[in-house]
């Protein structure tokens, strides 16, 4: 049976040694102004922007889009100003105390039935998606397709690297755009854009390079997903 989803992106920056934060996991803030406008054309781009608890609890918001210019594409494309910004996790330990909360945007909750019991009759979430398999675990791939029911056509994933390895094990990843930050974080256990149990050689997804932008000392790297065996 064809599932509809979402046509998703991964947008993310690393270190040249490919970590997304250092050994301490916190906000991974080293990339330049232009990696942020970037970051927030992405995200200006998007119906929804999809991230872990874990990428929340480093930075305590989300970005939001503020460009005029961007704000002005969306209403002429009869948007909202900003898309809606959706949470996952299994436990939905969040603190509701954290200044995301208090963002003009609109929050929705992916998570599990046991997820969901203490922000159910709470008015932090506008929606609380609750799509589990019969281990427990959230079912992302039944996600995507309920977003694409309710209008959400571009998706974008901003981290984890276990959120972005889940997903590319479901063949649910469309594109990616990677920044490569001039600096070396190192470090065993530092996130890395792709974490989980990691792929042989032979069954990696594979990916095709659309454009190399320079910017500084930036590389702004766009890859589309080609194949998954």
């Amino acid at each position: 049976m064809v599932r509809y989803r979402p046509y998703t992106t991964v947008v993310l920056a690393m270190s040249a040694d490919g970590k997304i934060a250092d050994v301490t996991r916190s906000p991974a803030r080293f990339g330049s102004k232009s990696d942020k406008a970037h970051l927030e054309n992405r995200i200006a781009a998007a119906d929804a922007v999809l991230f872990g608890a874990g990428t929340l609890r480093a930075y305590g918001t989300t970005l939001t889009v503020t460009n005029p210019q961007l704000l002005q594409n969306r209403i002429q494309g009869g948007k909202p100003l900003q898309p809606v910004h959706i949470v996952t996790t299994e436990a939905a330990n969040l603190n509701p105390e954290i200044r995301f909360f208090q963002q003009p945007i609109q929050r929705w909750l992916l998570t599990t039935s046991t997820g969901a019991v203490f922000w159910q009759k709470r008015p932090e979430f506008e929606q609380i998606m609750v799509f589990e398999t019969e281990e427990g675990k959230i079912d992302v791939a039944a996600a995507l397709e309920h977003l694409s029911k309710l209008g959400i056509a571009q998706l974008a994933i901003l981290g984890g690297g276990e959120l972005v390895a889940s997903m590319l094990e479901l063949d649910l990843i469309d594109e990616l755009w990677l920044t490569i930050c001039p600096l070396i974080l190192g470090g065993a256990t530092a996130p890395t854009p792709v974490e989980g149990k990691g792929f042989l050689p032979q069954l990696a997804p594979r990916l095709q390079l659309i454009e190399v932008d320079r910017v500084d000392q930036e590389v702004f790297l766009h890859y589309r997903i080609v194949s998954v065996i």
